[in-house]
């Protein structure tokens, strides 16, 4: 799919994650809110520390749930519902664009292979599919309500509207609420090839998860999500109204015009100084819209090039360099260094200005990716729009509390620590969640050992941005037959598949085995452009060993985790950096000082041979005898 066609999709996909620290807490006093965790994806520095405020939370009951996925490596967040009687889980697209949330059902036709099993509606008790009445469109037969979709890029989406008990994790207060979805029948594009099984749609449409819980009066009409930073990762995502806390800034948000969650943004400031656009540039079309499902941020052409410019001039010392895919022609610069933490000393500030005059300042992790290629490279994450619509993503809203006040028609904004504002969301509760247990997963999970993991693995609790050098874990798996030899490559593959991560970052590091017992020891190490692991990747990963829940296949026998421990990559002193160049210039200049030694004393072996030779026609000076010595004398 192109960067053009991405554009277009005003309702796709979406973010967020599970991670980090910082001192800062807000006021949310949470009048009925649902909580979930948005695991981050891949966008942008280490976010700042805030003071710390107390966080008031609602006697209602409230939803925890975690978000997976990498913004910049998936193109979205995803959050785990379950459905029906018992629950089956999925990881659902969170999407602010989309209306209808859907999952592939077991009656697909033309489906792709996702995350989880497809939704089987015959093991669920409380499944019916949503008879044809006036207020749906109707199958072919006039039996049963039909959704379909269909994406700019070409992808689509059509099925059955069912309807089904929807709950909200093992971690949820809240009880399970009856709601309207799609159960796919097919699917297209990049919703089939895509690892998410569907769409969690929490835009405007009476069919949005968001419009269902609050006609039901479980909800107030608000909802808010946090992204997590650049390599931070974290977040949470709140269905409820919240009390705005101190120092949030707000913008009209107009349903009338148009059914995306639109601002009225006036004017753009780069450095503290104004772009002095012309206000409507920014009201063509849809006008600016606020879209979770789109990773970056797309500006007129105008406001693209005025910016783009205006951030260049500020960073004169930065070398434009190109970007990691030969196939767009992204803007990058070299020399900001490579600890992201410092990449803020490099790039300027921008701000959003809107119509009441109040801005949002965005932070250099809210306009750049890094480089994939190029250490201590950055990229725009900003780009033209060949329509007039100014469409802002995820990346923009890194490290930012939005709130989607539909009731009062604005957004709020307050830049804070979404990784640290989960946790605090999430504390544990004092009763049990009221769901059933999970049916569970056809693929082998690895079973927990009776022993308990390494005393050196780190909790997934670790704060601010750490550096993850290596994640090793060893497992043991006893095959059904003796002669029958684990392929160790499909497994590291499965391995990869699971983790979301490289083939070649999953290695094996060493096999014993003791008759049907393989004793295997596998390592996960970054991608060969990072030096260490991304927060996000790795806590996913420790989340995943911790729980128990990487899936293997099961063809070979059953798998059990014996032991893991993720090492942190020290960070390395200034020497032990630069010691191979240092080594390398003492040699070359030893090398170069040796030749220029031997040059210099064959030059004067050479000039000295010169000047004791003298040719046949010379003039020779008379020398004068000495007379003999005596003893010479005499011994004549």
């Amino acid at each position: 799919m192109d960067r053009a066609s991405l554009l277009l999709i005003l309702f796709s996909l979406s973010l967020f994650s599970d991670l980090a620290a910082a001192d800062k807490t807000l006021d949310l006093a949470a009048e009925s809110g649902m909580i979930f965790p948005l695991s981050y994806s891949s966008l942008p520095p280490r976010v700042e520390d805030f003071r710390r405020r107390r966080l008031h939370q609602s006697q209602l009951p409230n939803a925890h749930m975690k978000l997976y996925d990498d913004l910049l490596a998936n193109g979205y967040y995803t959050t785990r519902l379950l459905i029906g009687t018992p629950p089956q889980e999925f990881a659902l697209i969170v999407d602010t664009g989309s209306t209808v949330t859907y999952v592939p059902c077991s009656t697909c036709k033309h489906c792709g292979k996702h995350q989880d099993p497809k939704f089987q509606p015959g093991l669920s008790s409380t499944y019916e599919a949503v008879k044809c009445n006036p207020d749906c469109n109707c199958d072919d037969d006039g039996k049963l309500c039909i959704y379909e979709r269909r994406y700019a890029e070409m992808s689509s989406s059509s099925g059955v509207l069912s309807e089904d008990l929807i709950s909200f994790g093992n971690e949820s207060q809240l009880t399970p609420q009856r709601a309207v979805f799609g159960c796919e029948n097919s699917e297209t594009g990049d919703l089939f090839s895509q690892r998410a099984d569907g769409i969690m749609g929490l835009g405007r449409g009476k069919l949005s998860i968001v419009d269902q819980l609050v006609d039901k009066g479980v909800i107030e009409d608000s909802f808010s999500l946090c992204y997590g930073g650049m390599e931070v990762g974290g977040g949470a995502m709140v269905l409820g109204k919240i009390s705005p806390p101190p120092g949030m800034v707000f913008a009209r948000s107009d349903p009338f015009r148009s059914p995306y969650y639109n601002i009225d943004l006036k004017q753009m400031h780069v450095a503290g100084k104004s772009l002095k656009l012309n206000p409507k540039v920014f009201n063509g079309k849809h006008g600016t819209v606020l879209d979770s499902g789109t990773t970056y941020a797309y500006f007129p052409k105008e406001a693209f090039n005025a910016i783009k410019d205006a951030v260049i001039k500020e960073i004169p010392s930065l070398k434009r360099i190109h970007g990691p895919d030969p196939n767009y022609d992204d803007i990058c610069f070299s020399g900001a260094g490579r600890d992201v933490a410092e990449v803020h000393n490099y790039f300027p500030e921008i701000a959003m200005e809107f119509g009441n005059h109040q801005k949002l300042i965005l932070s250099p992790e809210n306009y750049l990716f890094r480089h994939t290629k190029v250490r201590g490279a950055y990229c725009l994450g900003i780009f033209p729009d060949r329509d007039s619509t100014t469409l802002l993503g995820g990346i923009v809203v890194r490290n930012t509390l939005v709130t989607y006040d539909r009731e009062n028609d604005k957004l709020g904004f307050l830049k804070t620590n979404c990784s640290d504002l989960w946790r605090r969301l999430a504390s544990p509760s004092d009763s049990p969640a009221p769901t059933s247990p999970v049916t569970q997963n056809k693929s082998s999970h690895i079973s927990p050992s009776p022993s308990p993991a390494s005393n050196e693995s780190p909790t997934v609790d670790l704060p601010g941005v750490f550096r993850i050098g290596v994640i090793t874990f060893k497992v043991s798996i006893s095959v059904n037959n003796a002669s029958m030899k684990p392929n160790f490559s499909e497994i590291a593959d499965f391995i990869a598949h699971e983790l979301e991560i490289q083939s070649s970052q999953v290695r094996l590091l060493s096999i014993t085995t003791n008759g049907n017992e393989y004793r295997l020891k596998w390592g996960i190490y970054p991608p060969q452009s990072s030096e260490y692991i991304s927060n996000n990747t790795a806590l996913n990963i420790m989340s995943l060993l911790k729980e128990n829940k990487l899936r293997l296949p099961g063809q070979f026998g059953s798998y059990k985790l014996l032991e893991w421990k993720a090492e942190q990559k020290r960070k390395q002193s200034w020497w032990e950096k630069h010691l191979l160049g240092v080594v390398g210039g003492v040699m070359t200049s030893l090398l170069v000082t040796s030749v220029m030694v031997k040059l210099a004393l064959e030059w004067r072996r050479r000039q000295q041979e010169e000047a004791t030779y003298e040719p046949v026609s010379a003039t020779v000076k008379e020398q004068e005898l000495q007379p003999l010595s005596s003893s010479e004398t005499s011994n004549a």
